[in-house]
């Protein structure tokens, strides 16, 4: 069965991707219902944040169940997969590769068995900075590897390796040890586990079935199962979910730093971060884009979709009539087609088509939500020109994106980033824009309604709240990069460091696994 090539929705130049999404997870607890399906409903919600893979891990109380592959959620699971998937607790995960490459032994929930038999299910919203620290520590306690290189993996590999301690106590164990941005669901048989770094980067939020629990990336997530919000979980918060209830456990004094980007672009319009609207805060980040620059235009356009509440938003501020000038195929970006060399060289009409009628004879104000390489604006503004406008003025809702992020989205390197090189005249002149303006950081602040102190800014002024390792020990493929280093560091000379292995030994049985045929679908349950 064909396999979708894992590009976002969002990626208008497939040579030149722009800013790639966290991750979505799901965890639910819910004796009596159907909870692979809430599951699976639950990721759909949240498949904006990541194309590449998707599974999900069920427990009946008996054993753990994982099934996962590469591609779409609709992609991975049909019927009769998911009837399959019986139990009471699972958790689930839709995947963009931030730490390790887009693979499927780096798809998720992880799984490891403990030496005493519990089974640990995980998955992995955000990206830890002390990576290359903790697998040394999994080399040190002769952790042996299953494949996989991400930072997930090793996280389920440490929590499984003290089998003398509750999954709950190893993970109050565990999780004061990681640094960086972390929004954990997971699972052994009986129980569900959440738990969200001290700086709460990546937003996860609890909410309750008739029957059960449920805690996911989004309240959108909830909605679509029928869950109601009870509130988020907290910054260095641990929640445990079994049948005696809910237990909530401090492992680190919460300094909240929520990501500004997710009010941008990431999260669902309709979702709500901090008690704040999304949709609302993006409509006011396009009124304050419109005071702090004022054109004088005959319409305004969104690049859809991610640019439509802020264009709403300009309009209403400025008066300017507010309009469709661009139609979006939504299927480009999930073709696993690869177009010839013609039509790549036609890039972005593969994704996007103005409305000539429309734009033609019209000075236009296009609001978009970020700039990162430049490639997407330049294009844009080249094909309405050919359409007929008269003027292309660009309004970005965001401040210039100008530094990299360590803590889960996968933005461009810093000299890729068009704004790390060139001053916004330089910008304007490099897409070919009549003007361009970027709302300020103190006015996209303002439209979240947090005080800067609660958010991080990283991307847009370089200041890192989670310290990064002096040793460049960092980045999306830092495992496949220090593995050997790792095992020569390793005093023992017979343990086997958690990347290095090889074994056609399934991680956490006795029982020979066979590794999935490169050449077959990579469907696998366990």
């Amino acid at each position: 069965m064909p396999r979708g090539d894992g590009r976002l929705s969002h990626d208008l130049d497939p040579q030149r991707p722009g800013p790639q999404d966290a991750c979505g997870v799901f965890g639910v607890w819910a004796p009596g219902e159907e909870v692979a399906n809430l599951t699976y409903f639950g990721l759909y919600a949240l498949q904006h944040r990541g194309q590449e893979a998707a599974g999900i891990a069920v427990s009946d109380g008996t054993g753990v169940v994982v099934y996962k592959d590469l591609g779409l959620v609709a992609q991975v699971f049909d019927e009769p997969t998911l009837a399959s998937l019986r139990g009471h607790v699972a958790v689930g995960h839709a995947r963009y590769s931030t730490t390790g490459a887009s693979t499927w032994e780096n798809a998720q929930p992880t799984i490891r068995s403990t030496a005493s038999g519990t089974t640990i299910a995980l998955a992995h919203n955000g990206n830890l900075v002390n990576t290359a620290e903790l697998q040394r520590e999994a080399g040190e306690r002769a952790v042996a590897g299953d494949g996989a290189t991400n930072d997930t993996s090793l996280v389920t590999a440490l929590l499984a390796s003290r089998p003398d301690l509750s999954v709950e106590a190893a993970a109050l164990e565990v999780l004061p040890q990681l640094r960086g941005a972390f929004s954990f669901v997971f699972m052994d048989e009986s129980t569900l586990y959440a738990a969200r770094d001290q700086h709460g980067v990546r937003p996860l939020v609890l909410g309750r079935l008739e029957r059960g629990w449920v805690v996911a990336s989004e309240t959108a997530a909830l909605d679509i199962v029928g869950a109601s919000v009870v509130r988020e979980v907290e910054p260095g918060e641990l929640i445990a979910i079994d049948e005696d209830g809910l237990r909530s456990a401090r492992f680190a004094a919460p300094e909240p730093k929520g990501c500004l980007f997710e009010y941008v672009y990431i999260a669902r319009p309709d979702a709500t971060i901090a008690g704040r609207n999304l949709h609302a805060a993006r409509v006011q980040i396009g009124r304050q884009l419109a005071r702090e620059h004022p054109v004088a235009a005959d319409l305004v356009i969104p690049v859809p979709e991610s640019g439509t509440p802020a264009a709403i938003g300009y309009a209403a501020e400025s008066g300017i009539t507010f309009g469709a000038g661009l139609m979006k195929n939504p299927y480009v970006g999930r073709t696993f087609i690869q177009p010839s060399q013609t039509l790549r060289q036609l890039g972005i009409r593969l994704k996007l088509n103005p409305l000539r009628e429309n734009v033609r004879g019209k000075r236009l104000v296009v609001v978009d939500d970020s700039i990162v390489r430049g490639n997407t604006q330049r294009a844009i503004v080249r094909m309405l020109r050919e359409a007929g406008a008269l003027e292309v003025h660009v309004r970005i809702s965001s401040p210039p994106v100008a530094w990299p992020c360590f803590y889960g989205i996968d933005f461009a390197t810093r000299a890729e980033l068009l704004a790390n090189g060139l001053d916004n005249e330089g910008v304007r002149r490099s897409i070919g824009a009549d003007t361009l303006g970027y709302v300020s950081l103190s006015g996209l602040i303002a439209a979240t309604e947090q005080p800067k102190s609660r958010l991080c800014r990283a991307c847009f002024d370089g200041d890192y709240p989670i310290e990064l390792p002096a040793d460049s020990l960092i980045g999306k493929h830092v495992l496949e990069g220090v593995g050997r280093r790792v095992a020569a560091e390793t005093a023992e000379p017979h343990v086997t460091p958690f990347v290095a292995a090889q074994s056609g030994y399934d991680a956490f049985s006795s029982a020979r696994v066979p590794r999935p045929d490169p050449e077959e679908p990579k469907n696998h349950i366990r």
